[in-house]
């Protein structure tokens, strides 16, 4: 009896053995008394039991491999450090069981050897300004290399270029001098723009200034214009005012009958205003005596009045 239940018991470990369960992103690799028999993928799968075997298990995401810098020497004979950095993923199981023995070693060699080759037909100056370049190089290379082994090189990126200390040296003292130009030039540009502001801000303040002067002398001249024609018109009006004055006197007289004595007694009396006014010239009449006696006989008339 316990002979039967250490069967049983047996019988139930190998049972359980065959049963294998596939994760997602993962393979398996079967093997059938050594031989290739299949790959199996994401889900449950039996195996024979003492016959089939799991060769390999293959982890099919993409991965990161990263590879310690290498030694390259440039086409002008400079010697640096570079380290790369792989992202590759397993296309094909039984390929990467079977194409090759260390995958990963085999992947550095071979991007150390096509790093030599690539960088060493370039320049120091065109090796540090052209990465793109060498990794969409290396990426191609090693795509074509590692594709019998069922891998796939997805992407290739130079982490690090480390040339010589005496170079790096230089190379800092020239980025410093560019810097210290850079700055140089942001400096002057700067005063050429603050002097154009302050030329623009003097020369609006000109134009404002020379506008100003102009409306106030136009508005001056209006002034002076618009008091002299006031003064036109009240000299005017008073010159009107007074041969108005004139023009009513000698209608009242009409209108009264004064005959030409009075109206000669009028004249003398415009003339004694004009003698006692400021004209320094008197024009008299030829006819003076005649006036004289003319005020006589008005004279004797007054009298006879009284």
């Amino acid at each position: 009896m316990v002979i039967f239940i250490i069967f049983i018991a047996l019988l139930l470990c190998i049972l359980a053995s065959c049963i294998k369960v596939v994760p997602q992103a993962k393979a398996y690799v079967i093997e059938t008394l050594g031989a290739y028999k299949g790959t199996w993928g994401t889900g449950l799968h039996f195996k024979i039991p003492f016959i089939d075997k799991v060769s390999k298990r293959v982890n099919l995401k993409e991965q990161v491999v990263d590879f310690p810098p290498q030694p390259v020497i440039t086409k002008d004979n400079v010697t640096m450090r570079i380290d790369t950095v792989i992202f590759f993923q397993i296309t094909d199981p039984k390929l990467f069981a079977y194409g090759v023995e260390n995958p990963i070693m085999a992947i550095e060699n071979l991007t150390a050897t096509t790093l030599r080759n690539i960088i060493g037909e370039m320049e120091l100056d065109e090796t540090l300004t052209s990465r793109e370049v060498i990794n969409t190089k290396m990426r191609a290379a090693l795509d074509i290399a590692t594709d019998p082994w069922g891998i796939k090189v997805n992407r290739v990126e130079l982490k690090n270029i480390m040339p010589p200390a005496a170079i790096q040296e230089a190379m800092e003292k020239q980025m410093k001098a560019e810097r210290e130009r850079r700055e140089s030039i942001l400096i002057a540009e700067g005063e050429k723009k603050s002097t154009v502001l302050v030329a623009e801000g003097k020369k609006e303040s000109a134009i404002l200034d020379a506008e100003a002067n102009k409306q106030a002398a136009i508005l001056r001249a209006e002034a002076e214009k618009e008091k002299r024609i006031r003064e036109a018109e009240g000299e005017a009006e008073a010159i009107l005012k007074v041969q108005q004055a004139n023009a009513d006197g000698i209608r009242m007289l009409k209108e009264a009958g004064a005959d030409e004595a009075v109206l000669t007694l009028k004249s003398l009396e415009a003339l004694g205003q004009m003698a006692d006014g400021q004209a320094t010239k008197i024009v008299v009449p030829s006819d003076l005596q005649g006036l004289a006696s003319l005020a006589t006989t008005l004279k004797e008339v007054v009298s006879d009045k009284k």
